[in-house]
C-alpha cells in the first residue's frame, strides 16, 4: 500500500425532497487499502457510495468527486464500473435462474461476431471463481448456492470488470463465521493484488481485522477518519463516534405501572427461508410484563424483524423451534390468525408493502385484521365498519377528511396511526411494533409515543424494535440487544446509554445472554 490517494470525495452534500441525507461529507481512500465506513443505520453510509458509483447520478448532489486523479461525476452505474469502480450491494443482484458463468458476465458476454462463446465464457469464469477460492462448476445455477457463495459469485463478477476500487456494502451481514472468514481472507488478498476496498460494515470485530482506516459518518456527517493502527483505534473510540450525540427530550412524559409476566418466548430458533442451513435466530428467551414497553436493538442484518416476523404467525423462516407462553400458559402462533386469536399483534416495518392495503379506503385498513367482530349473519356491516374507523380516526388524530379516504394519499406519520388502529382494533394484548416511527416526522412520532405510551397503560405488553437508539431509550423500560441472532445484553431504563446499547449490538454471537 502507498499513501497516494485513490479516490477523495470533498463536500458531498445530497437531498431527498428537501431533507439532507449528506451534509458537506468528505472521504479520502488511500490506493491499495481497506477502508471502512461505520455509522448507525440511516447515517448515511449507503447514500454516500450511491453517489458515488452514478446510483444517485451527476448533478443531483454538490460537492466534488476525484478518482485517480480525475475530476468525475458518474451518470449511472456503467460509467463507474467502465472507471473501475465496482459496489456490492447487500441485496445480491444475481439472477437466480442463471448459471455462475452467466451472472458474471451478465452485461458483458464473451462473444465471437455476435455469438456468445460458451466455452471460453465456461473457461474465464472458472479462473475468476479460482481467484475468490470458489470450487463450484461455472455452469451451475445461482438458486442452487448458499448466500456465502453468491457473495464470492459477485466478487468474482466484480473481478471480470477489472475492479480498482471495491465497496462492499455489509458483505457479511447475511453470512455465517466460516464464510464470513473466507470472505475476509479474500479481500486480504485482493489488497496483496493491489486492489483498494472500501467495507460498510457493522461488525466491528471484523473492521478491527481487515481495515486499515476507518470513517465514521452520524447523521450525514463526516465525523472523523483515523488510521487502525492508532493506539487509542479501538472498538470503544468507533462507538463513540457512531452514536455521539445527546438524547433530547423528544417523548411525553410517562409514569410506568408495570405487571406481572404476561408474554414469554423461551428457546426461539429460526432458519433463513431459502438457506436452510444458516441459522438466524439461535436460542432466544425474553419476558414482557403487562404496562411494559420493551425496546429491541439490533445493527442491520442482527434478527430483530426476523425474530418478530418468525413469533407472528411463523411469517418468516423455517425449522422454527421454541415455546411461546401467554400468562404463564403455553400458547400456539403458528399462522397469523392463529397469532391474532392468542393476543398477539404485529406492526410490521415496511406498512406500505405488508401493513396496508394502499387503494384501500382508511376505514377497510382499520377493520382489516379483525372483520369478524363487523360481521353480521355472514356479511360485513359496512356502516358499522365506518363508524369503528370513524371513532380510531378521532381517537389517533388521522389528518384525513373522512375514513373513505384513500390510505396511499395519507402522509407517513397518518398512514403509521390507521396500521396501528388496525392492531389495536384486533384487541391485542402483545403488541409488537417494528420501526414504528420510520420515515415520519417528528411532530408524529411524538404523537406516536404518546399512543405507544397510552397502550402500555391500558396494561398492554408492547415490544418496540427501533433502528434509532435515542427512541429505544427514550421510549423502553428494559431494552434488548441483538447481535448475529443471539440475545447479547438486556439494559434496564435507568442503564440504558446509546455507548452501552452499541457495546452488545456489536458484541456477536459468543457474547449471548
Amino acid at each position: 500500500m502507498n499513501n497516494t490517494p485513490i479516490l477523495r470525495m470533498d463536500n458531498i452534500v445530497k437531498n431527498f425532497n428537501g431533507v439532507t441525507a449528506l451534509k458537506n461529507v468528505s472521504l479520502e481512500v488511500t490506493r491499495g487499502e481497506v477502508h471502512a465506513i461505520c455509522g448507525e443505520n440511516g447515517a448515511g453510509k449507503s447514500t454516500l457510495m450511491k453517489v458515488l458509483s452514478g446510483v444517485y447520478p451527476a448533478g443531483t448532489y454538490g460537492g466534488n468527486i476525484v478518482f485517480e486523479g480525475e475530476q468525475v461525476g458518474y451518470r449511472s452505474i456503467n460509467e463507474s464500473e467502465a472507471d473501475g469502480i465496482v459496489i456490492i450491494h447487500q441485496e445480491l443482484a444475481l439472477s437466480p435462474y442463471l448459471s455462475i458463468a452467466e451472472n458474471i458476465f451478465l452485461g458483458n458476454e464473451i462473444s465471437t461476431r455476435g455469438v456468445i462463446d460458451w466455452n471460453r465464457t465456461n473457461r474465464e469464469a472458472a479462473l475468476l471463481l479460482a481467484r475468490v477460492g470458489l470450487d463450484e462448476n461455472p455452469a451451475t445455477r445461482v438458486l442452487e448456492l448458499g448466500v456465502g457463495k453468491q457473495q464470492l459469485v459477485e466478487i468474482a463478477k466484480a473481478l471480470s470488470k477489472q475492479v480498482k476500487l471495491l465497496i462492499l456494502d455489509e458483505p457479511t451481514a447475511a453470512l455465517n463465521d466460516e464464510d464470513s472468514a473466507h470472505l475476509l481472507t479474500l479481500i486480504n488478498h485482493l489488497r496483496e493484488q493491489g486492489i483498494t476496498s472500501i467495507i460498510i460494515s457493522h461488525k466491528l470485530k471484523e473492521i478491527r481485522q481487515i481495515a486499515d482506516t476507518v470513517t465514521i459518518i452520524r447523521d450525514g456527517e463526516t465525523i472523523e477518519s483515523f488510521s487502525m493502527s492508532e493506539p487509542d483505534a479501538t472498538e470503544a473510540r468507533i462507538i463513540r463516534s457512531m452514536v455521539g450525540r445527546d438524547l433530547s427530550s423528544l417523548f411525553p412524559p410517562r409514569e410506568a405501572n408495570i405487571g406481572e409476566v404476561i408474554f414469554e418466548v423461551r428457546d426461539w430458533s429460526v432458519y433463513h427461508p431459502v438457506d436452510t442451513t444458516r441459522l438466524v435466530v439461535d436460542g432466544a428467551n425474553f419476558t414482557v410484563r403487562a404496562g411494559e414497553i420493551v425496546g429491541f436493538a439490533g445493527l442491520m442484518g442482527a434478527g430483530r424483524t426476523e425474530l418478530a416476523m418468525s413469533i407472528f404467525g411463523r411469517s418468516y423462516g423455517t425449522n422454527i423451534s421454541g415455546t411461546v407462553l401467554k400468562d404463564g400458559v403455553e400458547i400456539q402462533t403458528r399462522t397469523v390468525d392463529e397469532a391474532i386469536r392468542n393476543g398477539l399483534a404485529y406492526a410490521t416495518e415496511d406498512r406500505k408493502k405488508y401493513g396496508l392495503n394502499l387503494i384501500g379506503d382508511i376505514a377497510v385498513n382499520v377493520s382489516a385484521a379483525a372483520l369478524a367482530k363487523l360481521v353480521r349473519f355472514g356479511v360485513i356491516d359496512r356502516h358499522r365498519e365506518y363508524k369503528v374507523a370513524d371513532s380510531y380516526r378521532a381517537k389517533m388524530n388521522i389528518k384525513a377528511p373522512s375514513v373513505s379516504a384513500i390510505t396511499g394519499k395519507l402522509s407517513g406519520g397518518n398512514q403509521q396511526k390507521v396500521v396501528l388502529s388496525k392492531w389495536i382494533f384486533s384487541g391485542p394484548d402483545v403488541l409488537i411494533l417494528d420501526e414504528p416511527t420510520r420515515g415520519i416526522d417528528v411532530g408524529a412520532k411524538y404523537e406516536i409515543y404518546g399512543i405507544i405510551n397510552e397502550l402500555a397503560a391500558q396494561g398492554k405488553a408492547v415490544i418496540v424494535i427501533s433502528s434509532e437508539l435515542p427512541e429505544l431509550i427514550g421510549l423502553s423500560d428494559r431494552i434488548y440487544a441483538i447481535s448475529e441472532g443471539v440475545l447479547t445484553g438486556e439494559v434496564a431504563r435507568a442503564d440504558a446509554t446509546q455507548e452501552r446499547l452499541m457495546h452488545f449490538m456489536t458484541a456477536g454471537k459468543d457474547s449471548a445472554l
